[in-house]
C-alpha cells in the first residue's frame, strides 16, 4: 500500500496545492513538497522559473491553472514553457537564442554598398543601384556594419 504524504510544510509558506508550496526569502524562490526543498534559484531568474514550474506541471505534482494561480502569471506563458520542455527538455530553457544572420548585408554586399557610401552616394541611391532596401542600408549603418563618410 502507498505511504501517504503528510501536509507538513515550513512556515509562511504559499500553498500552490496541498502537496507543493513555495516560499520567498532573502532575493531567493524555494521550492517544496511537504518539508523537502526540491529546487532553489533567485527571485528575478525567469527562465529557472519557468523551467521548474514547467517541470511540476509535467511531472504531475501541479496544474497548470494551479501555477497561474499561485504566481499570478498568464495561461499562455505556463503552455508556452510546458510545451518547450516537453519538446526541447531543461536545456531549451537555457541554451543561448541563435543569433541572427544578415540575409541581405553579406560581406560582399557590405564591400559593395561601403564603396559608394565612401564615394558620397545616398543609401536610397546605392539600394536601387545593388537592388537593396534603403531602410536596410540604414539600418546597416546604424548598427555601425557600415559608415558614411564625415562632411567637411
Amino acid at each position: 500500500m502507498p505511504q501517504m504524504l503528510l501536509p507538513i510544510f515550513p512556515a509562511g509558506l504559499t500553498l500552490i496545492n496541498p502537496q507543493v508550496g513555495f516560499e520567498k526569502r532573502e532575493g531567493k524562490v524555494y521550492y517544496f513538497n511537504g518539508q523537502f526543498c526540491f529546487h532553489i534559484h533567485e527571485q528575478e531568474d525567469v527562465k529557472s522559473f519557468r523551467f521548474v514550474t514547467s517541470q511540476m506541471v509535467v511531472s504531475g505534482l501541479a496544474r497548470q491553472t494551479e501555477i497561474v494561480q499561485a504566481f499570478g502569471v498568464t495561461p499562455i506563458s505556463v503552455k508556452r514553457s510546458v510545451k518547450l520542455l516537453r519538446e526541447q527538455g531543461a536545456e531549451g530553457f537555457f541554451k543561448k537564442p541563435r543569433a541572427r544572420s544578415p540575409h541581405v548585408l553579406t560581406p560582399q554586399a557590405v564591400l559593395q554598398v561601403q564603396r559608394r557610401l565612401s564615394r558620397g552616394r545616398s543609401p536610397a541611391e546605392i539600394g536601387r543601384e545593388l537592388g537593396l532596401k534603403a531602410d536596410t542600408i540604414c539600418k546597416g549603418i546604424a548598427r555601425g556594419l557600415l559608415s558614411r563618410p564625415k562632411k567637411n
